[in-house]
């Protein structure tokens, strides 16, 4: 197991709990990231019980868990059981005697194949009822369909209230995941990371522990992992869409991410870009968002301005790269003669935005807590308006602090560039934006630093302004990494 020391403290204090009363956990996120080993894991090591459901009818289910059950418990007939709450009622007995891990995997093909499982979940969970005070079962229930494990405990639900633990397994971030495939060189971290994230199964399983020698092996990586047509990585992102219940006309989903992919970012770009008009997409975009495959920027300087990214690297790599030429890559031979085309498209719709994306964490998370003076309470990305000039300026990195009575301060500005070395007109640049910040009277722009991030590193004069102005900041990989 790597790093994944917070979700199994969380796992071993729920399912170690003495208090009597059975009780409930709910365990979600994506595929891939180590969910199922984390739970099977907790029930070998505290003697528990793990069922993993499929896809299947509600009958078949009951006769899967029947024989799961009579091979665990070892009873002296064999469990035969012809409902879900008899089902329920024998898994909170295994916690009669002590606190006991009972889980069921893919909890939403269940509920899938038998709608009123969760209310009979909840009634099985009643605060007096006896099944439940004489059980210290800790019940987990865990899915990868986001949309679904989303609402389980919300608003109106049946199991609303009722749940101990509510943990979401997250891909590693991006320090993290180079540690993971075990790359110290920055930038080849940063380039693989942008095409397959933080899921871990995708060094092992996937690209079955083939890791780039170098950063002169990264170009070759590219064409005998993800672009070839033999690994399951050449079709994982075709895979992670189809397994998403909730996306039912998957032409219009596919052709909704591609629009991002492509940089139309906005509401109005998607539209677009769909040749639809914006009301005909909310619909789409609502449940990528609801699946985990969107996310929503808001403008940090425009309340009434949103942008769209991928949340999903590989996803989004395979449809500014690979989807556009699908014919041609599923031909053997064909990556290497395919990726040389598309490096500069690389570069320009998954390597920058991604890079930029990473410039963004690391302000919020892993930058130095001295360097703003205070915790940021939000970093985001927009688009600063001058009125005297009607020119729009647009800001990669935008640092907020917390308000306290007057105007948010706003913490840091910034420009990240990947392939640019930086100079004094970045500087410049962002000075001048600062200015217009402050003139259009909504941040206090008193402690505003002036941040430059790059992948490609600073000239002579950039060096020389941070090191003759405190307030100028200059970011390089191996700070982002640091």
């Amino acid at each position: 197991m790597f790093d994944r020391e917070y979700e199994w403290s969380a796992l071993t204090r729920f399912v170690s709990d003495e208090q009597p009363g059975a009780t409930l956990g709910v365990v979600s996120g994506r595929r891939r990231q180590g969910k199922t080993f984390l739970l099977e894991a907790i029930c070998q090591t505290a003697g528990g019980f793990y069922f993993g459901a499929t896809e299947a009818a509600d009958a078949e289910s009951l006769r899967r868990i029947s024989a799961a059950l009579t091979t665990h418990v070892r009873p002296a007939s064999p469990f035969h059981f012809h409902g879900w709450a008899e089902v329920i009622d024998t898994l909170l007995s295994l916690g009669r005697d002590r606190p006991v891990p009972v889980v069921i995997d893919e909890f939403p093909y269940l509920a899938k194949a038998n709608p009123e499982l969760p209310s009979i979940i909840q009634e099985a969970l009643r605060p007096l009822r006896a099944q439940r005070t004489d059980s210290r079962a800790r019940l987990v229930l865990c899915g990868s369909a986001l949309s679904f494990m989303g609402r389980i405990l919300s608003g109106s639900a049946p199991l609303r209230g009722r749940a101990g633990l509510e943990l979401l397994v997250r891909p590693l971030d991006y320090r993290l995941a180079a540690e993971f495939w075990g790359i110290t060189d920055p930038r080849l971290a940063l380039q693989v990371n942008s095409i397959v994230g933080g899921t871990p199964a995708y060094r092992r399983e996937f690209a079955r522990g083939d890791v780039p020698a170098g950063p002169d092996d990264f170009d070759d990586w590219v064409v005998r992992t993800v672009m070839n047509p033999e690994t399951p990585l050449f079709r994982e992102p075709r895979y992670l869409l189809a397994e998403e219940p909730e996306l039912r006309d998957t032409a219009l989903y596919l052709s909704v991410l591609a629009a991002v992919a492509d940089g139309n970012a906005t509401r109005g770009g998607i539209a677009n870009y769909l040749e639809r008009k914006a009301p005909d997409i909310a619909h789409p975009i609502n449940v990528l968002e609801d699946v985990g495959l969107l996310y929503r920027d808001a403008d940090i300087f425009r309340d009434n301005r949103s942008t769209y990214r991928i949340l999903e690297p590989l996803i989004r790599f395979y449809h500014a790269i690979m989807r556009p030429v699908w014919d041609q890559l599923e031909r053997p031979g064909s990556a290497p003669r395919v990726w040389r085309a598309s490096r500069h498209r690389y570069v320009n719709n998954v390597l920058g935005p991604h890079f930029e994306q990473t410039c963004r964490e690391w302000a919020l998370h892993h930058s130095d807590l001295d360097l703003f003076a205070e915790l940021p309470a939000k970093v985001g990305h927009g688009v600063v308006h001058d009125p005297t000039t009607r020119k729009s300026h647009e800001i990669d990195v935008a640092v907020v602090g917390v308000a306290a009575g007057g105007k948010p301060p706003l913490l840091a500005i910034g420009e990240a560039k990947w392939n640019d070395v930086m100079g004094e007109g970045h500087i410049k640049r962002l000075r001048d934006i600062r200015e217009i910040i402050s003139r259009n009277g909504r941040y206090d722009t008193s402690r505003t630093r002036l941040l430059c991030f790059s992948g490609a590193g600073f000239n002579e004069k950039a060096c020389a302004a941070a090191e003759s102005d405190d307030e100028v900041i200059l970011i390089d990989l191996p700070t982002l990494y640091m």
